[in-house]
């Protein structure tokens, strides 16, 4: 057994401010060497993401006490029976679907959809259905197979992408979620066409690299649709061609006209009905209205059924990009070196675990950019 010190989340719906309420603990927790087929991360860097806000809001219904976490890279620390494709010192991204490699949609190419893995991840278990966390010899739940809010992880070997070394611990965390939920989307979900005009609703983390992922696609239109004029701003950086306040009365009217009528493929990247239902009034007669949101389970969407047919529309979900991690990660990165997909810029604070309450506040108030826990590499 090792001892960890890592965030904690023992119930949902702590009453905001965070700061406050604290409903994340850091703690000491004994962490199990790794089982076969199992690795042990040094986790040097790991983002904040809306999921896992939403398991702290209790939008996610998960398992507690859990400690959350599921965007990082780190270190091989140690490797399990079984694990002959990474060895200690490997640098790696952790990514949040542990894809068994033998189920239907993984033998479909489809990994981000395994069956194994999204039972696991429900149930807040490593995909081999075990947990290597305990408190005072209690189980703890793991998050997305990868509670990466600690100093380290086991994690299944299938929850890891080798990364060169030269790469930043703080760039490399973001590949693990953002950039391929966001840029995947488009990339892969949609399969942007070049020439054609994109709409990005909801400008965090996952909707700022769909606004990267339709310029490296070559959309000649991006119309980009948040509540804040900072995020307006700098999507307008990143190549948005258009920005709208989404709280505007006008934004769909406004949309439909610079767009001439409604555009190619919309996204909703903000997690609500309302913003989904806002991007397939903007989507244009023939078009792709795609979704990577996680509203609350409860929420329920209202279309004119007829448009579907008469306008032969398209809804689609998109769930970690539609990505294969082993074969998107690298790339990602790669376009990221060549200069095609500028993800550092969209770096916000970075900080310390202690401060991870603080960070959380920001994070649902909209008022940061992707912020990462640092931790040192003693």
């Amino acid at each position: 057994m090792r001892t960890i010190k890592a965030a904690v989340l023992d119930s949902v719906g702590a009453a905001q401010p965070y700061e406050t309420s604290k409903p994340l603990k850091i703690e000491s927790f004994e962490l199990s060497p790794p089982g076969r087929n199992e690795v042990l991360v040094k986790i040097r860097a790991a983002g904040l993401c809306h999921s896992d806000l939403s398991v702290i809001n209790g939008s996610r219904v998960r398992p507690t006490p859990m400690v959350l976490g599921h965007e990082a890279a780190g270190v091989v620390a140690a490797t399990g029976a079984g694990v002959v494709e990474f060895t200690p010192g490997d640098h790696v991204v952790l990514v949040f679907v542990p894809s068994c490699g033998h189920c239907v949609p993984c033998a479909e190419g489809r990994p981000a959809l395994c069956e194994p893995a999204a039972v696991a991840n429900n149930n807040g278990a490593l995909i081999s259905g075990e947990r290597r966390l305990y408190k005072n010899g209690i189980p703890v739940n793991h998050h997305l197979g990868v509670s990466a809010f600690a100093e380290y992880a086991v994690v299944s070997k299938n929850s890891v992408v080798k990364i060169d070394h030269d790469l930043p611990f703080d760039e490399a965390a973001l590949f693990g979620c953002a950039v391929i939920t966001g840029a995947g989307a488009v990339l892969n979900t949609a399969k942007v066409k070049a020439g054609s005009t994109v709409a990005v609703v909801g400008l965090g983390g996952v909707g700022l690299n769909s606004v990267l992922g339709a310029r490296l696609a070559g959309a000649r239109q991006i119309i980009a649709i948040d509540l804040k004029d900072t995020k307006l701003s700098l999507s307008k950086e990143l190549g948005a061609t258009d920005v709208i306040r989404a709280d505007d009365v006008n934004c769909a009217a406004i949309a439909r006209r610079i767009s001439d009528g409604g555009v190619d493929y919309a996204f909703e990247m903000a997690g609500s009905t309302a913003a989904l239902e806002l991007a397939w009034t903007i989507t244009r007669r023939g078009g792709q209205t795609v979704t990577a949101g996680l509203p609350h389970p409860d929420a329920r969407l209202s279309l004119p059924a007829l448009q579907i047919v008469g306008e032969e529309r398209t809804l689609r979900g998109s769930y970690l990009g539609s990505c294969v991690p082993v074969r998107d990660i690298p790339t990602y990165i790669k376009l990221y070196r060549q200069g095609l997909l500028p993800v550092d810029k969209l770096m916000g604070e970075r900080l310390s675990l202690s401060e991870i309450n603080t960070a959380f506040d920001r994070l649902a108030a909209g008022e940061s950019m992707r912020q990462i826990i640092l931790f040192d590499d003693t």
